[in-house]
């Protein structure tokens, strides 16, 4: 099986038969088919961060350009699933904490001594309802920026009529956002959009070899039934498209109650992919490349926000 190096473009008949041969049978981690599969490869760190978190009281930037520590919310995105390897996370490639300097990570670019103070809680497969769990764990470290992209394996379901309701969503992220709150009151959030599922199917669904993988049960809602046409397979794929833009909705909404929260204005869902930057082994998560346009989206966010309302 060749290894991506993530760092160009696709050869789609060979990539795609290899691709087949690796994951037939599985359902990729995160993509939300009927069962998710949790690989391993979170990157964790007992050390604790040298200062704690400013008060809320204090006059506090909505963005700090130098955080002493951060943690990393999320799914499998987060955890870099299929940057390097097939069926597996790859936290180096992450586009928050990683490592790989072709992906310059947030961390490389924000934190002083980042292999100390940032940490990694993104969990494949993971959806909104996983978030406040999350941000429990993330609070015991006490960062000074949390970084959130959640959202996608909501949508990712074996049908329309599985996709989480927008008021669950919202609640599940209003909760998370109040435990960090309560126990962070001066910790940043930054909140990045969903991306567009659609155009990610946009991008694959005429050529037969990614379709061939995307039936073993990436993302069904949007990306099963490509070779289908017809209004049917049109509304099934609207009706994901509408969810993802309700649920990024809900994100704004709910960081907007909160002065240290900041949503990314929808700069990820507007993102427009290219297929050099989604994995060659499933064509849905991000490659390095798409890794390290995250970390570059989400930086240029970070450091151009104004002061706090």
């Amino acid at each position: 099986m060749r290894r991506s190096s993530g760092t160009g473009g696709r050869s789609a008949p060979l990539s795609a038969a290899a691709a087949l041969t690796v994951l037939g049978g599985f359902l990729l981690s995160g993509c939300g088919g009927g069962g998710d599969v949790t690989p391993a490869g979170r990157p964790s760190s007992t050390a604790t961060p040298s200062r704690s978190a400013p008060s809320s009281r204090d006059a506090t930037p909505a963005a700090d350009h130098r955080p002493e520590s951060l943690a990393a919310l999320g799914d499998s995105v987060t955890t870099g699933f299929d940057a390097c390897r097939p069926l597996a996370d790859c936290p180096r490639s992450s586009w928050v904490t990683g490592t790989d300097p072709g992906v310059n990570s947030l961390a490389q670019r924000l934190v002083d001594e980042p292999a100390r103070n940032t940490w990694n809680f993104a969990r494949s497969g993971a959806r909104m309802a996983d978030l406040p769990g999350q941000a429990e764990a993330a609070a015991a470290k006490r960062p000074e920026l949390v970084t959130v992209l959640m959202g996608a394996n909501d949508a990712c379901r074996a049908d329309v009529t599985l996709m989480t309701p927008v008021a669950a969503f919202r609640a599940d992220f209003s909760t998370a956002l109040r435990t960090l709150r309560r126990e962070l009151p001066g910790t940043q959030v930054y909140v990045a959009s969903i991306p567009d599922l659609r155009h990610l199917w946009s991008l694959g669904h005429d050529d037969p070899g990614i379709a061939r993988v995307w039936r073993l049960g990436i993302c069904p809602s949007m990306l099963g039934g490509t070779e289908t046409a017809g209004a049917a397979a049109e509304a099934r794929r609207r009706q994901v498209h509408d969810r993802v833009v309700a649920y990024n909705g809900a994100l704004e909404e709910v960081c907007a109650t909160d002065r240290r929260c900041r949503y990314d204005g929808g700069a990820v869902f507007r993102q427009r992919f290219r297929l050099g930057e989604l994995s060659p082994w499933d064509w849905f998560h991000p490659s390095r490349k798409g890794q390290a346009r995250l970390a570059e989206t989400a930086y240029a966010r970070i450091v151009t926000q104004g002061r706090p309302g």
